[in-house]
């Protein structure tokens, strides 16, 4: 029995990078003798193992076979003459097949050093046409180490995948579980170009992939392209380092003006109710968690609103606070306005602008919350009125925060 450490883990070693999972291959081994050694079996398809005292993962072995269409069209292999090289074989990039042995010695079939000093993404081998989810993993790559190019033999690989309809059978949980990891890369905008690129785009975000060459007023967006802004935007939200939630809001907030009507371009009146109805549909499509789905829907409606908070009476800023369900969810309303700063900055050249309209919300936020609304439910007679009372109450602690002249409701 002889064990290694595999892939990522590896990789990032030798580029200098700290690696949090560290995967193990054993070689020449049963699943018996494993179960002998006080290892606790938990692969389905193949046999994996959790060490008894790290808890990490070893699995024997194995090669692998094309049976059918997509992610799940695979036949397992795993035996104790399965070799080292040949487990390596049907890994994904030369960067993450390689192997370390116990007395440290670098087990590199497939020349993945040679390729890290270059900074080449290419693939190992004809089994990566294979899996399609490796067009969504190498895109996943490129995002992270984003100083890093496609050999060109992969790029015309993955079109070719594209091209065969490979893409069409991947599982919408598996696509979700890609992009949401692509998007918390260091620059996922590259993801997403090298998905248009190969042509993948199209297939598994058609709503993204038609944001591409729609026209934007120039004087509010210098980028023009809306396609372009979007990719500004989520690089934002890495760069700030906002959670997943607020970088899949980055994404979706204007994919409505893919559908704006070509006579009013560049103008996108009633953008963000379209926008809502889309980002609707692509969550329902790829099972997108409840977290990021809401928040998604929240800025698709209300990233407008937000930006002209400057302009908007106090009346319209607690009806916007109620909408949004800013009193009882504040965290999620902050990732409301983290999502907007990332939409605001994200243009050529405003990157470092101020925006204002965090500030004076949630200066009003904290008025409407310190309106005692128990109290003014009790003092009322007429139970009916109670809601209208409170928001009554509410617009008139604003109008006092941002110095609005008004007259003061009845308590």
């Amino acid at each position: 029995m002889q064990i290694y450490i595999v892939g990522g883990a590896v990789r990032d070693e030798l580029l200098g990078r700290p690696s949090a999972d560290h995967d193990y291959v054993v070689v020449g081994a049963t699943p018996e003798a494993m179960l002998a050694k006080g290892f606790r079996p938990v692969g389905k398809d193949f046999p994996v193992f959790l060490h008894p005292k790290t808890h990490e993962e070893y699995a024997l072995a194995r090669t692998e076979r094309k049976t059918g269409r997509g992610y799940h069209g695979f036949s397992f292999h795993a035996a104790p003459e399965v070799t080292l090289d040949e487990d390596l074989a049907r890994r994904d990039l030369t960067i993450n097949a390689m192997a370390r042995a116990a007395d440290g010695s670098l087990v590199d079939p497939f020349g993945g050093q040679q390729d890290l000093q270059a900074k080449i993404l290419r693939h190992v081998g004809p089994a990566f046409a294979e899996d399609p989810v490796r067009i969504l993993r190498i895109a996943r790559f490129a995002a992270r180490f984003h100083d890093f190019s496609i050999a060109p033999e992969t790029q015309a690989l993955m079109c070719a995948m594209v091209a065969s309809g490979e893409v069409d059978h991947l599982v919408a949980e598996r696509v979700w579980q890609e992009l949401a990891k692509g998007l918390m890369e260091v620059q996922p905008s590259r993801m997403f170009g090298v998905l248009r690129d190969c042509g993948a785009l199209a297939r598994l975000l058609p709503e993204v992939d038609a944001l591409f060459g729609v026209a934007q007023r120039a004087d509010y967006h210098p980028e023009i392209d809306t396609g372009i802004h979007t990719m500004l935007v989520i690089d934002q939200s890495a760069l700030r380092n906002f959670a997943l939630p607020v970088r899949f809001a980055a994404l979706t907030h204007d994919l409505g003006k893919a559908t704006t009507p070509a006579d009013i371009l560049p103008r996108h009146l009633g953008h963000e109710e379209r926008s809502v109805q889309l980002t609707e549909q692509l969550c329902a499509r790829l099972r997108v968690p409840n977290d990021c789905r809401d928040l998604a829907l929240l800025t698709a409606r209300y990233h407008g609103n937000i930006h002209r908070a400057a302009e908007l009476r106090a009346s319209t800023i607690v009806s916007l606070l109620e909408k949004t369900d800013a009193l009882r969810r504040p965290e999620r309303f902050q990732q409301l306005l983290d999502a907007c700063l990332c939409d605001y900055t994200g243009r050529l050249g405003w990157h470092d602008r101020s925006y204002h309209s965090p500030a004076r919300l949630l200066a009003a936020l904290a008025a409407v919350n310190a309106v005692e609304a128990g109290k003014i439910a009790a003092a009322c007679v007429d139970k009916g009125s109670i809601p209208e009372r409170i928001h009554a109450a509410r617009v008139s602690a604003v109008k006092q925060c941002l110095n609005e002249p008004g007259e003061q409701p009845e308590q």
